[in-house]
């Protein structure tokens, strides 16, 4: 079929109007995950990027800058930290020409294809490696002056990562401060965050303020429940009520920061969670109360109503980890903070209802691409074709003897097809429409052996592991997140093939 030039002028406004609102949404507080690779069975990049791209995952931190990470990561949109280890900060710290090397080959090679928006410069520096600490600023500086070199310090930040150890007092929060003796230290990086617009990176664990507080911290407050006013712990110097260790600990990083007469550097929340399995000494280690922590937090954070000190002002973070790491040191539940196990199971599944979609593996906002009953089967099958070939699906599991091939029909094995393109677009509006003859649903089309692609949860009894989307940074209609990073030039260009691709159709 033709579109009217009417019908492209229209398709060109919403995609307008769909990259506007991606450009709003950047501006807003998010969710992102950590991925530690301390596994004994590693995924693949490709593998790792396809289960963030069916979990709808937007933001990550790496913790280095692993290149086949940053290669299976381009033309992804998906925003990416990195970290300069911190095993390497010595170096980097004392060379500029080091530091700027260190840019040249893991940022400048990468980006703007891999869309990287800032550099972890070390993590924890004060309390894992403190004899590195006298360059910790010099490095964030030397790092900055390489991104300034290449004309990128506008779109990457330059930052490092704080344990919340070092902010003493942090209860009440209005009389917390830093430890005074890495003043030294953190006054000029404070005054280096200030003057490039960065934010204060912090590592808040609940779970640990909760096991070192003999019984003062209540489980429900560590695990941002829902109090009643009489159970809130209040600040007495300010009168002000805190529900959860999360808000108090945010804000006693702010009051910090206040000491020190620095009242405009973002707080960012770098690392926190809670693990789902521990030693015999760690009871509340548990699957539910990973879960709930996690689920709550998620809410919390996009729920836009800050702290009680920023009302309205919510502060991006990122969960740690994307996957549990059977290799990590120490007690059981240093292995057990992941969401998803190596194979992209889920751990748990979260509750979201109410959060949009965030994360695909909560059942109860689950959603598919099924072919329309009653659809034309000459347009089906057109559809199905079209999927299968300039779409980019991965038809193979319809193949005569593979799990999907049955039942032998057009409508079946159109919405297989459908329901993968779904989710290879990062179940993005308008991909799962194929000309009208495809609808959304939260019914699980899964049947038999045949899982289809964003599956997870139970089924008949059975686990169903996630089935992660081929990705393929070539797809012939990429997302409007995807074209909006890529800025305006290449935007013209991939709108005519988006265009082409639905006329296709």
């Amino acid at each position: 079929m033709f579109w009217s030039m009417e019908s492209v002028f229209v398709l060109i406004l919403l995609l307008s109007a769909a990259v506007s609102s991606f450009v709003a949404a950047d501006d807003e507080a998010f969710i992102g995950v950590n991925i530690g690779t301390d596994l004994s069975d590693m995924p693949h990049p490709t593998q790792v990027v396809a289960l963030l791209k069916a979990q709808q995952i937007r933001h990550v931190r790496l913790y280095d800058a692993d290149r086949g990470m940053l290669v299976a990561l381009a033309n992804t949109g998906i925003q990416v930290m990195v970290s300069v280890p911190n095993e390497q900060l010595l170096g980097i710290g004392q060379s500029n020409s080091t530091a700027a090397n260190w840019v040249s080959h893991n940022v400048v090679a990468h980006y703007p294809a891999t869309n990287i928006t800032a550099i972890c410069v070390g993590s924890e520096v004060f309390t894992a490696v403190p004899n590195a600490a006298s360059v910790l600023v010099n490095a964030m500086k030397f790092i900055q002056s390489a991104l300034v070199a290449s004309n990128l310090d506008r779109q990457i930040k330059v930052s490092t990562p704080l344990s919340s150890s070092i902010i003493l007092d942090s209860f009440p929060p209005s009389q917390a401060f830093f430890n005074k003796t890495w003043n030294p230290v953190l006054i000029p990086m404070l005054n280096f965050l200030q003057s490039t617009g960065s934010h204060l990176m912090l590592n808040i664990y609940p779970y640990y303020d909760y096991m070192q507080s003999n019984g003062v911290i209540p489980l429900d407050y560590a695990l941002l429940k829902p109090l009643a006013p009489n159970k809130e712990a209040v600040d007495a110097n300010t009168l002000v009520h805190y529900s959860n260790v999360f808000d108090a600990m945010i804000d006693a990083t702010y009051f910090a920061m206040d000491f020190l007469n620095f009242t405009n550097v973002p707080v960012m929340v770098t690392e926190t969670g809670w693990p789902s399995k521990g030693d015999s000494n760690e009871p509340d280690a548990t699957l539910d109360n990973a879960n709930t922590y996690n689920s709550n937090l998620i809410r919390h954070v996009l729920n836009k109503t800050g702290t009680p000190k920023h009302p309205g002002i919510a502060v991006s973070t990122y969960i740690y980890e994307l996957y549990n790491e059977d290799l990590k040191p120490g007690p059981v539940s240093e292995k057990n903070w992941g969401l998803f196990n190596a194979n992209g199971e889920p751990v748990y599944i979260l509750h979201l209802t109410g959060s949009g979609l965030v994360l695909a593996n909560d059942t109860t906002n689950q959603t598919y691409c099924t072919a329309k009953q009653g659809a034309d089967p000459k347009m089906l099958q057109a559809a199905l074709d079209w999927a299968c070939g300039p779409g980019k699906v991965d038809c193979s599991a319809m193949l005569q003897g593979e799990p999907c091939y049955q039942p032998d029909n057009v409508i079946a094995h159109a919405t297989y097809a459908f329901n993968s393109y779904y989710n290879q677009m990062g179940k993005a509006p308008g991909t799962c429409d194929f000309n009208g003859v495809a609808a959304i649903t939260t019914t699980n089309p899964s049947h038999g052996t045949c899982v289809f692609p964003g599956s997870t949860g139970r089924m008949n009894g059975t686990m169903v592991n996630i089935t992660a989307p081929s990705m393929n940074s070539t797809s012939a209609a990429p997302s409007a997140r995807d074209l909006y990073n890529l800025g305006s030039t290449n935007f013209l260009v991939l709108l005519r093939v988006l265009i082409c691709s639905i006329v296709f159709l």
